[in-house]
């Protein structure tokens, strides 16, 4: 055995290649192998669940939404009742003040 040894471990394969093509060629492959690993991993496992999960996303963005023109419909009743309220509360403390002769916003017609 003079002059070439051979390896048969896997661990030479590497080794033995580089030696033989140069290392920025096989340094070239095995990363042309990561990127296709990676884009294959990205495609066949993430892809499908983002697309669920934007799913989700839009059916919750939905829900917000009408959460939402909820609140606000709820919030113009709640100001409406106030309002009148409000005002019933005035013409009562009026009534209450002034024995059922509450003055009136109304000037008296004196145009006989």
């Amino acid at each position: 055995m003079t002059g070439v040894q051979t390896c048969a471990l896997p661990i030479c394969f590497p080794v033995t290649i580089s030696n033989k093509y140069g290392f920025p060629i096989v340094a070239a492959g095995g990363m042309g192998y990561l990127i296709f690993y990676v884009w294959k991993w990205a495609t066949q496992e993430i892809k499908p669940v983002l697309s669920e999960a934007n799913t989700v996303l839009i059916a919750l963005i939905d829900r917000i939404r009408m959460l939402d023109n909820d609140l606000i419909r709820l919030n113009q009743k709640v100001n409406v009742v106030l309002t009148l309220r409000g005002k019933e509360i005035e013409e009562m403390k009026d009534a209450h003040l002034y024995g059922g002769n509450a003055p009136t916003d109304k000037q008296p017609n004196d145009s006989k």
